[in-house]
């Protein structure tokens, strides 16, 4: 089983899809294929996906019983003790943050605190 999921990735890379794959939502597309078939989807999708993201999830002979393999993507697979997890951007150290983040309290919470303070 492949779960093939593509972000802001060019049109002509969907309708290449749609020949192994089904297309259930904008985007996300399923099917069971053979190994070699889904490595030259794989292929296909390293070389047309630009600058848009990919992240397959396919099934694999180990524990969890799944694999990823991700392109241009935020998260990516981690080893934690044998079992691989996607690790999310927000959990990664601070040194590793893009250096547009901005530190300090948000508007938002400026203005509740104000509020409260005022009444």
């Amino acid at each position: 089983m492949v779960v093939l999921v593509l972000t802001a990735c060019p049109e002509g890379l969907r309708g290449l899809l749609t020949r192994w794959l089904l297309e259930i939502s904008p985007g996300v597309f399923v099917g069971h294929v053979t190994k070699r078939v889904r490595e030259s989807i794989w292929e296909h999708v390293r070389g047309m996906a630009n600058t848009g993201r990919a992240l397959m999830v396919h099934t694999a002979r180990n524990e969890q019983h799944l694999e990823f393999k991700v392109h241009r993507h935020d998260w990516r697979p981690t080893d934690f003790d044998g079992v691989v997890l996607m690790l999310r951007p927000d959990s990664q150290d601070p040194s590793e943050l893009p250096a547009t983040a901005k530190k300090g309290w948000s508007s938002a919470s400026i203005y509740r605190r104000a509020r409260r303070r005022a009444a």
